[in-house]
């Protein structure tokens, strides 16, 4: 039996395969990739009795390769927070699904261990849901963990990086590999060791996202209303690396306002990421699915590619979905 396990790799997928293989420890085959890469389980041929864990990816998105594995035999254990669509029935497909604006996979997930009594440590939920800009839920489990606000800010900072590493057109834009950075994270069971192990990936990956920042600190917005403002920052790689961090500390600057961040790439469009307001956290994928390559959740959502021809469209589109 082949064990799969296929996870996003940004912070929330990343935090949730930790807590999985900390609770439950195993060899298993690692299918990642960027941030935007979703497709994931297309690279997965599973034959008969093999299992596949999937974390925080849209089964809307790979309904037709979890029907196949399905077919083939696999057991799939779905755990995730985006649009889904209709779930298959299947007595082998699992699933723990919830689309609500406040939840993460890495909430979820801590939510099914402690239900099932397996030893593991919340911490890493924290993390993820931190990475995932959903800091009210992650303050509320930090407060029942009794954490001390330096720890619980230590652990939105290493939240925040690992996210942060995600962000780019390829894997040649990170600083790590998702499955570089999970395997780099997983002899720690507790999250803020790390960030006191000065030769652990914290130092590496504050470094990066401190000088990437540097570039948008005084950018001015190419649209601006009461409601919406849109950004567009330049085809370099600090650019594509620090898009989805930066939509972030926008939202979080400017509760009441949605963002979209676009950047420029080499085919003549944008890669666009949307944040709906904190004050109202619902519309963004909503908006990012009228457009080929778009999707994401009620709070945060992208395109990965729009031709520069549909610019104003999405413009208007934009401030018809936040107005």
């Amino acid at each position: 039996m082949t064990i799969y396990d296929v996870f996003n790799g940004d912070a929330d997928g990343i935090c949730a395969l930790l807590q999985l293989r900390h609770a439950a420890p195993c060899q298993s085959e690692l299918i990642t990739g960027i941030k935007r890469d979703i497709k994931l389980l297309e690279k997965v041929n599973a034959r008969q009795n093999d299992h596949i864990n999937v974390l925080d990816i849209s089964l809307d998105k790979n309904r037709p390769d979890v029907l196949r594995n399905l077919a083939n035999g696999a057991d799939i254990f779905y755990v995730d927070h985006h649009f889904c669509g209709d779930i298959p029935a299947n007595s082998k497909l699992t699933t723990l699904i919830d689309t609500q604006a406040d939840i993460c996979t890495s909430l979820l997930i801590n939510q099914h261990l402690h239900s099932h009594k397996k030893e593991h440590s919340p911490l890493w939920a924290i993390t993820g849901a931190f990475g995932d800009n959903l800091n009210v839920s992650a303050q509320t489990l930090a407060k029942e963990q009794q954490l001390k606000q330096d720890e619980m800010e230590c652990l939105k900072s290493l939240g925040i990086y690992i996210n942060y590493n995600g962000y780019g057109a390829s894997l040649d834009d990170l600083h790590f590999a998702p499955d570089e950075l999970f395997k780099k994270l997983l002899p720690y069971k507790n999250p803020l060791n790390p960030i006191d192990d000065s030769s652990s990936v914290y130092q590496e990956l504050k470094s990066g996202y401190d000088a990437d920042n540097a570039h948008v600190a005084d950018l001015k917005p190419e649209h601006k209303t009461d409601k919406v403002a849109l950004f567009i920052l330049p085809n370099k790689t600090w650019a594509r690396r620090i898009s989805g961090v930066y939509s972030n500390d926008l939202v979080n600057q400017f509760p009441a306002r949605a963002h979209a961040v676009l950047t420029e790439n080499d085919d003549n469009g944008y890669l666009i990421s949307v944040r709906a307001p904190l004050n109202n956290k619902t519309g963004a994928d909503e908006l990012c699915r009228q457009f080929e390559g778009g999707g994401g959740r009620k709070a945060a959502a992208g395109i990965n590619h729009l031709p520069q021809e549909e610019l104003a469209i999405f413009i208007k589109k934009l401030t018809q979905q936040f107005n």
